[in-house]
């Protein structure tokens, strides 16, 4: 059959355009689609939840597709191998306690198993503000192509409405640090108190994210990087059992939040 140029471009027009006006309204929007957003995004959506992923970049995987420095493996401690285990992520002991696996391998499967259960990704999607609505907190994001923010255009962005949040956006923690320039210190507190990571500790920076993926303002979750960005932990590298652990915390809170198991 011959391949009509015209057809190629409806199909991925019409497609795409209905997915768009389908997820104008989910149970749960992550920003960020690194681990910690890819493994929360699954266990949200295993679970019945619509969810839609956004990413400013054009890959997903954040932090964890590079691996260190470019070579493409990563740590993982022995408390998140039923993590690797669950998605079919292949791994291989180094030392005790600490076991190595293929950064784009994970990523892949991450990404394979969050879209398997339904969620939705959006990637070169930028969010520049968040929708608030009296007595639910973020009730939803401000959204625009990741081009325009980079070109300056003057554009307007589009709206979405989400009964959570997650920021999973990592060191910037870029969703937090728009609700506490712009909406905290009205009637739900006094700001968001960002301290900010602390720098480079491997160990105590991953049992950190433990304690700081929570719900840090109505209808705002964190997880990953961000959590330990906005309590003030420390960073860690190329070493992901935390980042795992994180973003399957914060899928419990926001079905907690959501109403579902």
């Amino acid at each position: 059959m011959k391949l009509d140029d015209i057809t190629i471009s409806r199909a991925i027009i019409e497609d795409f355009s209905r997915t768009l006006l389908e997820f104008t309204e989910v149970d749960c929007a992550v920003v960020g689609a690194g681990p910690a957003g890819l493994i929360c995004a699954a266990y949200v959506a295993q679970a019945g939840a619509k969810v839609a992923v956004y990413e400013r970049k054009l890959s997903v995987g954040g932090g964890m597709l590079g691996g260190g420095m470019m070579f493409p493996r990563i740590v993982v401690q022995e408390s998140a191998l039923p993590i690797l285990e669950e998605f079919g992520i292949r791994y291989r002991e180094y030392v005790p306690g600490y076991y190595l696996a293929r950064s784009v391998e994970a990523v892949g499967k991450l990404a394979g198993a969050a879209s398997d259960a339904g969620a939705e990704f959006f990637n070169l999607v930028s969010v520049e503000d968040v929708l608030i609505r009296d007595g639910e907190g973020v009730a939803g994001l401000v959204i625009n192509w990741t081009a325009v923010e980079t070109a300056g255009l003057h554009v307007d962005p589009l709206t979405i409405g989400a009964r959570a949040v997650v920021d999973a956006t990592g060191h910037e923690a870029s969703v937090c640090q728009i609700v506490n320039r712009k909406v905290a210190g009205g009637k739900f507190n006094k700001g968001l108190g960002i301290v900010g990571e602390k720098s480079m500790w491997a160990d105590r920076g991953e049992r950190e994210l433990l304690d700081t993926t929570r719900e840090v303002y109505p209808g705002l979750f964190v997880a990953g990087m961000a959590a330990n960005a906005v309590a003030g932990g420390h960073r860690m590298g190329p070493v992901f059992g935390g980042m795992m652990l994180s973003g399957k915390a914060a899928a419990k809170l926001v079905k907690e939040r959501l109403g579902i198991e």
